[in-house]
């Protein structure tokens, strides 16, 4: 852009060419250094240099500018912010702003929007670690330079320890980037709100438009503060990272290093999405009932019943199951748990005037309805089976068989690995090494309408998908960092944990199998001793990145093996007179450890709880809390568990939901409205208590508030399982139940299959292969159907 009449020759000695632009507080010009070096040199404008709060303002953002210099911002080359009419100087970086790209090219995808992503987040880190909250975070604020993203223009921001200056009668930012705090409260502007911005800057590259749009800043600045965010349009796998930063609430945000965790997981064929849904009638219901949007990130540690023994008493011996393949949908527990879709949260009437779940995923080739009862292996002692769908299989588990690979098209068993010749109780799937999925993941990123990483999890990011990683989760048990495999590995192991009981041998181990013909690749002794810390149904093998945590045979470590090769790669005293079980949160890992006294005596009423290293095995801060708590998954990168009455001797009944948020050192608590007992479920942050009758509560975990409670109309039914537009509940006689998640309606319910013993399982029952349903039950039943068609109720 030309020079005008009036402007300047020179500022502060550097040689003015062009002008590249005007904002609020002043003019940027293109200028050279005595060597013809380019600089981008700002102007206040005229009409503020007499204006004291500008000055200060100006000041502000010099010293903020010369603070995050780096490699993801510009970097000050010099500055006079006393001069008559105030200037600075900084590197000139060549390229179209974001506002640019996106007016001249429309929306980004692929490659380039990953890229984008992780380089936005990167700036964000090296500004916020140098204590400088950017606050002006815009499309007009970003360069797209051929070396990546920086950010420019800290004309509003402020250091951290700063006091906000009063600009009254003054917006300050731009509504459609500003966070909620941001528009009500300036002075309560942190880091967190930078998170918020970034969201909806990747919202704008992805759709060309932001998040909150609306036909005038004065409802586009209600929406930011009051309505959820249109999402439609945004591909499925972004959308799981940018969702939890929208919450209204910014202590329910991710940080900038959890975002990154989950970036660097992204697949690169990020889709630009066409003919979304933009309208905000499909969002979630948990974004409107606690004013926080529902976060995609959870860890799954399945949670106990009211029917099943107290931590005192003998526990059921928990294998456990996990295979290696290829995307990022994690966890590890028995439960997974997921979101809704807004591409499934519609439903259609059948012939029968049923509301069925509408979803446009296919379904594998050649797909018909099928039912068999799984061999009972060498023990030949028939139970439960449960399923871990990946690509055009499901790895189940359980019910006297260590493993088996079934095709999820028609039924068909691949490989059948059996017992020992003695039962083998309980098997459960730990993960998919090498594909960052695991059992038991909240799907954080799967969705409750089956959008998941083609890898699928029993929460419903179903293989059906065709980009890989669209809905991954971040979990517990498995984490982010495991998602970079193939989902054609020759060497994709089933990572499973069984208990030899053969004349009281008490030996468990933790084996990885080959998924392709499930041959043994290692097995390691371990302690199944879980459930006696972290509640009944608590995984004893967890999967976080490449590792595979577990205690060791002698109960006196934790130790951490590589998922491939078995080796073990570091171990972890017990603290003196503790028991400890492993956790996983995406791809952090933690240590519960309770006193041994306690469990002893009635169950521990003390819990501390620790991050470790994954890479090192090096501790990090610990936290107290008060007990019985139980682990019920991740939102918004806080570790959420729920904490049990202690008085009850009969069962457990739940009082309170608490968050852990390690990043902060903080712990909040949220009173339950009154206690609910059965078993407790997280799922994109409400609380599902699910009861012996059948009767569900869904809970707001942010407020403890009740949002709605429904019978489901199947007695000892499993909890939910996020599935393509519903909630899935099923007994062990195989009848499914679909929940609308929005108030609890029921949409339609099954026949069951055989005669069930009835009783509330810890772990979900149905798992997702896209619109694919695999539920198991009594006697090793294990039957598939099309949850846009589910089987009729005579």
């Amino acid at each position: 852009m030309s020079l005008r009449s009036g402007d300047p020759e020179e500022i502060g000695g550097y040689p003015v060419e062009a002008r590249l632009g005007s904002g609020g507080m002043g003019t940027v010009f293109l200028g050279r250094t005595a060597s013809g070096r380019p600089v981008a040199i700002k102007l206040i404008h005229q009409q503020f240099t007499d204006d004291d709060e500008f000055r200060t303002r100006f000041r502000q953002e010099v010293a903020a500018a010369r603070r995050v210099s780096g490699a993801f911002t510009a970097a000050v080359v010099d500055a006079d912010p006393e001069a008559t009419h105030p200037w600075m100087a900084t590197a000139y970086i060549e390229g179209p702003t974001l506002a640019q790209r996106i007016a001249q090219r429309g929306p980004i995808g692929g490659a380039d929007l990953r890229s984008l992503a992780i380089g936005l987040a990167e700036a964000l880190r090296d500004i916020h670690r140098a204590d400088v909250v950017h606050r002006d975070l815009k499309p007009s604020n970003v360069v797209l330079s051929p070396e990546g993203p920086r950010v420019i223009d800290f004309g509003i921001s402020r250091a951290a320890d700063q006091q906000t200056l009063t600009m009254t009668g003054r917006v300050i930012g731009t509504p459609p980037f500003m966070s909620p705090e941001q528009l009500q409260n300036p002075r309560g502007v942190g880091p967190s709100s930078d998170v918020f911005s970034f969201a909806t800057l990747l919202v704008y590259a992805s759709t060309g438009q932001g998040p909150f749009d609306a036909d005038s800043p004065y409802m586009t600045a209600y929406q930011v503060v009051h309505e959820a965010p249109a999402l439609g349009d945004v591909p499925p796998a972004l959308r799981a990272v940018v969702e939890p930063c929208l919450a209204k609430d910014p202590a329910a945000r991710p940080s900038v290093d959890e975002l990154l965790e989950l970036l660097r997981d992204l697949p690169v064929e990020l889709e630009v999405v066409a003919g979304g849904s933009r309208t905000r009638d499909t969002e979630t219901q948990v974004g409107r009932d606690t004013g926080a949007t529902p976060a995609p990130t959870a860890f799954r540690a399945t949670p106990r019943s009211d029917t099943q023994p107290t931590r005192s008493a003998r526990r059921r011996w928990r294998p456990v199951l996990a295979a290696v393949a290829a995307v990022a949908v994690i966890g590890a527990g028995l439960a997974v748990l997921s979101r809704t879709s807004s591409e499934d949260t519609d439903g259609h009437p059948d012939s029968r005037g049923r509301t069925v779940a509408a979803s446009s995923r296919a379904l594998p080739d050649g797909f018909r309805p099928w039912q068999q009862n799984v061999p009972a292996g060498g023990a030949k002692i028939p139970d439960e089976v449960r399923c871990f769908p990946y690509g055009d299989s499901a790895y189940c588990g359980g019910g006297g068989m260590v493993a088996t690979r079934v095709r999820i098209a028609d039924g068909k068993r691949l490989w059948e690995v059996g017992g020992p010749g003695v039962p083998v109780q309980d098997t459960y799937i730990a993960g998919l090494a090498g594909t960052g999925t695991a059992a038991g993941a909240d799907a954080g990123t799967g969705t409750a309408a089956g959008t998941g990483a083609g890898a699928g999890t029993a929460a419903g990011a179903g293989p059906g998908d065709a980009t890989p990683g669209a809905g991954a989760s971040a979990e517990v048990g498995a984490g982010a960092g495991a998602g970079k495999g193939s989902a054609s590995a020759k060497a994709a192991p089933v990572v499973i944990a069984y208990r030899f009981a053969a004349q009281g041998s008490g030996q468990d181990k933790v084996v990885a199998l080959d998924s392709a013909r499930g041959k043994e690749l290692w097995s390691a002794p371990f302690s199944a001793q879980s459930s006696a810390v972290a509640g009944q149904g608590a995984p004893d093998a967890v999967m976080v990145g490449s590792a595979v945590l577990t205690a060791d045979a002698g109960g006196t470590h934790i130790q951490a093996h590589d998922v491939r090769s078995g080796r073990t790669l570091w171990t972890y005293p017990f603290p003196a007179g503790s028991q400890c079980a492993p956790l996983g949160a995406g791809a952090r890992a933690y240590l519960m450890c309770v006193p041994k006294s306690q469990i002893a005596t009635g169950g521990p009423q003390r819990a501390t709880v620790r991050g470790v290293d994954v890479g090192s095995g090096e501790p990090g801060r610990s936290f107290t809390l008060d007990g019985p708590v139980a682990p019920l998954g991740v939102q918004g990168g806080r570790l959420v568990l729920a904490r049990q009455y202690a008085g009850k001797l009969d069962g457990v009944e739940y009082e309170a939901v608490l968050r852990l948020d390690a990043a902060h050192g903080k712990v909040t608590s949220a009173r339950l409205d009154k206690r609910y007992g059965g078993t407790a479920q997280l799922i994109d942050g409400t609380v599902y208590f699910t009861e012996q009758s059948g009767r569900v509560s869904a809970v707001a975990a942010a407020t403890g508030r009740l949002k709605w409670a429904r019978h489901t109309g199947v007695e000892g039914t499993s909890g939910p399982t996020a599935g393509p537009g519903a909630l899935y509940f099923a007994s062990s006689g195989g009848r499914v139940a679909a929940l609308s998640p929005r108030d609890g309606r029921r949409q339609w319910t099954t026949d069951p299959k055989v005669d069930g013993v009835g009783a509330t399982a810890t772990s979900p029952r149905v798992a997702f292969a896209g619109r694919v349903a695999l539920v198991s039950g009594s006697e090793n039943l294990l039957y598939a159907f099309d949850t846009a068609k589910p089987p009729k109720s005579e």
